[in-house]
């Protein structure tokens, strides 16, 4: 019996496609940017219409609400996503770092003696 596949892996299956430009399973934030807008859009178009029972302008309302909630979401995410990468990028290089200079001369954290001033 074969494995289900896991989500975000390509190549297994046929990717779910948007609109078919926008791999929603294999982009980071498009699934959730994509969910939250929808909420925003029936949200916003449900309680346009509720206020003033005008069925056009309540239509108007929930797309502009999808269209602002899902480009919010998607600035929120993108910009969390790249400072976990550079986080990690730091993280990363500096675990390389004390791999390569551990006992060596050039290491930061091994403390420098002065040969010459000692006070006997």
């Amino acid at each position: 019996m074969a494995a289900a596949p896991e989500p975000g892996e390509p190549g297994k299956g046929k990717p779910f496609k948007l609109l078919g430009i926008l791999d929603v399973e294999n982009i980071p934030c498009a699934r959730d940017s994509i969910l939250y807008g929808s909420l925003g859009s029936v949200v916003a178009g449900l309680g346009h219409f509720l206020l003033t029972s005008r069925i056009r302008r309540s239509c108007d309302v929930g797309v502009g609400g999808f269209i602002v909630v899902t480009l919010g979401c998607w600035f929120h995410c993108r910009y969390n996503y790249a400072k976990l990468r550079i986080q990690e990028r730091l993280a990363r290089e500096g675990i390389k770092n004390k791999i390569l200079y551990e006992s060596t001369h050039l290491d930061p954290a091994r403390k420098q003696t002065n040969g010459g001033g000692s006070s006997n």
